[in-house]
């Protein structure tokens, strides 16, 4: 059932589970809005306040086992893929523009290269970079790193800062995604659609800024031989934070992909 005329907030029904999301309805551009890997759809509050509901039809939702969405038995980076299309069957969009923050970005670029028709664009804030780092010591030291967090899970769930899931299944959730980032230019280069990135300067979760500027040069290459694919701002802020520091970049390169 679609529901484009008047904002709409309830649940949508995919598979063995069922996702929250907010639909501001209304004759604007869709700007469908991507979480982080474990984030909910209220980090986006200030970029949708940015952009207000004139000229914009706002989508945001929270995938499975985060925010107000139910548990499932699959957390994978394709059911995140599947429940993107869910939404969008559900709420009669047909090209939207993608806005993806860190985990979201890859699900965003992902979406746009096996779908072009059905994606106007791509904002990626911080996220979907080529980074081939993840081996068997990264790997084991993700699972070591989300078990020793495992007693502050619960309580970030509730602060919107991770998922209704085990120190476990974050961990692997973290581990595919990276997995999935070591394999990903030829996803961009396959993306025939506009594609902006909003990009930080400091470092993140045990990385520091030397690292995470290495992780964001392997960009660099893409962005040299493919013209649709360009940086829209460098920000001055870390990865954890850019959407409450900077919403009005964020904003910006939305407009200017619609």
């Amino acid at each position: 059932m679609t529901r484009p005329d008047a904002p709409w907030t309830g649940m949508i029904p995919v598979e063995d589970t069922a996702l929250f999301a907010t639909d501001t309805g209304g004759p604007g551009t869709p700007v469908v809005y991507l979480n982080g890997a474990y984030a909910d759809l209220r980090h986006w509050d200030r970029v949708v306040a940015e952009l207000g509901t004139t000229d914009w039809r706002h989508i945001r939702y929270d995938e499975r086992a985060r925010g107000r969405s139910r548990r499932s038995a699959d957390y994978s980076f394709e059911a995140c893929l599947r429940d993107l299309e869910a939404v969008l069957d559900a709420t009669g969009v047909e090209r939207p523009v993608l806005a993806g923050w860190s985990y979201g970005a890859t699900l965003a670029v992902h979406w746009a290269h096996r779908h072009p028709d059905r994606t106007a664009g791509v904002v990626a804030v911080d996220g979907a970079m080529p980074y081939d780092w993840i081996d068997d010591e990264a790997r084991a030291r993700l699972r070591r790193l989300f078990r020793r967090m495992r007693w502050i899970l619960p309580v970030a769930s509730r602060m919107g800062l991770a998922a209704r899931m085990s120190a476990e299944q974050h961990a692997e959730v973290n581990i595919e995604v990276n997995e999935l980032l070591s394999t990903l230019e030829p996803v961009l280069d396959g993306i025939e659609a506009p594609v902006r990135y909003v990009v930080a300067t400091g470092g993140h979760l045990g990385t520091d800024d030397e690292e995470m500027a290495q992780v964001r040069a392997t960009l660099d290459p893409v962005l040299d031989r493919r013209p649709n694919i360009a940086v829209f701002a460098t920000v001055p802020t870390n990865h954890a934070k850019i959407l409450r520091r900077e919403s009005a970049a964020v904003a910006d390169a939305v407009r200017e992909i619609a």
